[in-house]
């Protein structure tokens, strides 16, 4: 008879102590406590999928029902270990918690405790995926689990601690299984290999690490399906194929665009990469970690070591790293992340990887950036203007005593000019004016004497710029307040006139308006945080159409007239008293 052939990661798993990778800190808990006879009666094993939580309590169930147990040096030969491991003995009991998670089921369960071991020392049950019992089932478990029989040690395994009871928990010694790192998945993966015959490069062995997130199951079900996709000598290439791994050349493309603000560049090397069958999710995936090398690169200096990526890959980030600076790296970090978000929310993977690259190319998309571009642009002209004057100065030799008697004569000017106090607008004489100045009287005061200053004319954007930069004035107002934001987005720089901006709300925007006027310190701190210079907000509403004042202003036959018009009413004559009477 054919027995078909168990798979890698049930072939090879540890059958002693000392194979255990990764998990040092429960292997001398475990033995400690089987050395000294202080094994618990409950372990609640707790870490992601394939970290070796069942392989553990395998191993617990072996040293205490070997011959000569309890011991941790037992022999993974012994008739019994082997019996527990291929989960054949009787005095361990595996129990899918997921599909026998009823009352029933623990009842059964409960039943069966009282029976003596068969041949070794414990009745060991394991419930693997043990979050998965219903409420009523913890219930009845909780009493045999905290007063069970002497001879009975319970191993609960699970995923998801957050799911399991408090009340099961602090009856528990809970051990948290660590995720193993690229290195130690690529000693396991390497050691597998050597006894299978099998001949992989390191170089596949990391992505292969790289790809097992955390997981030997995963690595050794990987390494399995290679074997079978390519026979027993793995190339770097097949690992790619089967993986969907997206080739260096085109993440180098891309990442090489992208630093260099090129959106064109990179949406044709994105095309190509799609066009080649790539996944655009997995391509973000991949150049969001393409991108993280290089943070680390320029960051750090160097790679850790321990990094799951090939020499020449090595090489390579190590190269682009020195033409990347570390902003700009997180700026396409920031936005792949973003489009990996929406990508998990249903939206077009494709489209996302797109919109997120021509964000990281251009500047100026977002308005809050083209903010901070213009008042670099400004700094920049103003030091070339400085750095003009004093090359004047200094270049001219024969008029040096001159030089100070003008510095000293423009001083005085530049004082008197700040002292002037801030001229209110043409529009603030207006009644729009008057009603804010009484609205606000108290806050205007504050605002003038504290947080608004005029600015001074050469370093003052113009409202053709204000106007455009507007959305970025909101942007910054959501971060203090939502319905500031709001307010401000509707209303409009009209005027701005020796340091003072007026702002205008449009009609029917009462409440609005008034809500602006009393925040008015906030919003000349927003103004000089995205215009870097001090501008006095002034707030008018604009009353050019009167606010409509509803049905109930309206004349009797004007409501009747509206109500035929938009409504399609009939009049209908009331009846007279004859009729009613009849």
């Amino acid at each position: 008879m054919h027995f078909p052939m168990r798979s890698l990661y049930r072939r090879h798993r540890p059958r002693t102590f000392d194979e255990v990778v990764g998990q040092e800190h429960v292997v001398r808990t475990l033995k400690n406590a089987i050395e000294r006879d202080r094994v618990h009666h409950a372990y609640l094993f707790v870490g992601s999928r394939g970290t070796g939580k069942t392989s553990m309590a395998k191993l617990l169930a072996c040293a205490l029902n070997c011959s000569g147990a309890p011991r941790t040096d037992f022999d993974p030969d012994d008739p019994r270990c082997r019996e527990i491991m291929a989960g054949g003995s009787m005095d361990v009991v595996e129990m899918d918690a997921a599909s026998h998670n009823s009352v029933d089921d623990i009842r059964e369960l409960r039943d069966s405790v009282h029976l003596a071991p068969l041949e070794g020392g414990r009745r060991v049950y394991i419930l693997d995926e043990a979050h998965m019992l219903s409420s009523a089932a913890w219930n009845a478990f909780l009493k045999t689990l905290e007063e069970p029989p002497p001879h009975v040690v319970f191993v609960l395994c699970t995923t998801e601690a957050h799911k399991v009871p408090a009340t099961i928990v602090d009856r528990c010694h809970r051990f948290d299984f660590r995720r193993p790192g690229s290195e130690q998945l690529r000693k396991v993966l390497r050691r597998v290999a050597e006894q299978e015959g099998i001949e992989v490069p390191d170089a596949a062995l990391a992505l292969i690490a790289r790809a097992a997130s955390g997981s030997f199951r995963d690595a050794l079900g990987t390494l399995e399906q290679l074997v079978t996709y390519g026979g027993t000598r793995i190339e770097l290439q097949q690992v790619r194929e089967v993986l969907g791994f997206t080739d260096e050349e085109h993440l180098e493309e891309i990442a090489a665009a992208a630093i260099a603000g090129d959106a064109a560049r990179a949406l044709r090397a994105l095309a190509r990469a799609c066009d080649e069958g790539g996944d655009p999710e997995r391509l973000a995936r991949d150049l969001g970690h393409h991108f993280r090398l290089l943070l680390l690169a320029g960051t750090v200096g160097t790679l850790p070591e321990e990094l799951a990526i090939t020499p020449e890959e090595r090489e390579a980030v190590a190269r682009q790293a020195s033409h990347c600076p570390v902003a700009i790296a997180i700026r396409v970090l920031d936005h792949l992340g973003e489009a990996l978000a929406r990508i998990r929310e249903g939206a077009e993977p494709r489209l996302q990887l797109e919109l997120a690259l021509v964000k990281a190319c251009d500047r100026t998309v977002e308005p809050s950036l083209r903010a901070l571009l213009l008042r670099i642009e400004d700094l920049e002209r103003r030091l070339a203007a400085a750095g003009g004057s004093v090359e004047s100065a200094n270049g001219d030799t024969g008029d040096a005593a001159a030089t100070p008697t003008a510095r000293d004569a423009a001083k005085p000017t530049a004082r008197v000019t700040s002292a002037q106090p801030p001229a209110r607008p043409p529009g603030g004489a207006g009644p729009a004016g008057v009603a804010a100045t009484e609205e606000t009287g108290e806050h205007e005061q504050d605002a003038a004497s504290t947080a608004a200053r005029p600015a001074d004319p050469a370093n003052e954007p113009d409202l053709e710029r204000i106007a455009a930069l507007w959305p970025a004035v909101c942007e910054a107002a959501r971060e203090l307040n939502h319905a500031l934001s709001h307010w401000l987005a509707e209303a409009r720089p009209t005027r701005l006139q020796e340091g003072q901006l007026t702002i205008t709300f449009p009609p029917g925007w009462a409440v609005g308006y008034r809500k602006v006027s009393a925040q008015r310190e906030r919003v000349a701190e927003l103004l000089k945080r995205v215009f870097g210079a001090r501008l006095v907000p002034i707030f008018e509403l604009d009353e050019g159409e009167p606010a409509t004042t509803g049905p109930s202003a309206l004349t009797k036959e004007q409501l009747i007239e509206r109500l035929k018009r938009e409504l399609g009413a009939q009049e209908i004559e009331e009846p007279s008293g004859e009729q009613e009477a009849t």
